[in-house]
């Protein structure tokens, strides 16, 4: 049995079931920032949040893409001294094998989501760890 003494000390800090903010772009530029839950893949280096699909992070996010910019979002955790943020380029995904994914990770975290048919998952692709809990993040493949 793996206890928590035998995870490493970011892996305790990403598993421990807790509030986190996403920071999205709003079409002109201001922020928007939000309460959200969040799930992170060490080794695809994915964080991954539910939410509804047409909600305003979404649109934030879509709304990029049509631009022809990158959605680069910031999603951040702290209690007390202890903090991460992850910044990355984010996507949303509708494919229910991405959704069913990212629910089954939440449950893992946090419990069990409400069944909710509007329900859409976003991707963001770490590119930079801040903070004093590191979580490690792969090489990005060659693009």
């Amino acid at each position: 049995m793996t206890t928590d003494q035998d995870l490493p000390d970011w892996k305790v800090f990403w598993t421990e079931r807790r509030l986190c903010h996403l920071a999205t772009n709003r079409p002109d530029g201001t922020p928007h920032l939000v309460p959200v839950v969040v799930t992170y893949d060490e080794e695809t280096g994915i964080a991954r949040i539910i939410t509804n699909d047409g909600s305003t992070k979404v649109r934030n996010i879509e709304a990029a893409a049509r631009d022809g910019r990158a959605a680069w979002v910031a999603v951040s955790q702290a209690d007390r001294g202890r903090w991460t943020t992850l910044e990355g380029p984010a996507v949303v995904r509708r494919e229910p094998e991405a959704v069913a994914e990212a629910v089954r990770r939440y449950a893992e975290r946090y419990s069990q989501p409400r069944p909710n048919p509007q329900r859409v998952a976003i991707e963001i692709q770490v590119r930079r760890v801040l903070g004093s809990v590191k979580v490690p993040v792969p090489a990005p493949e060659d693009e």
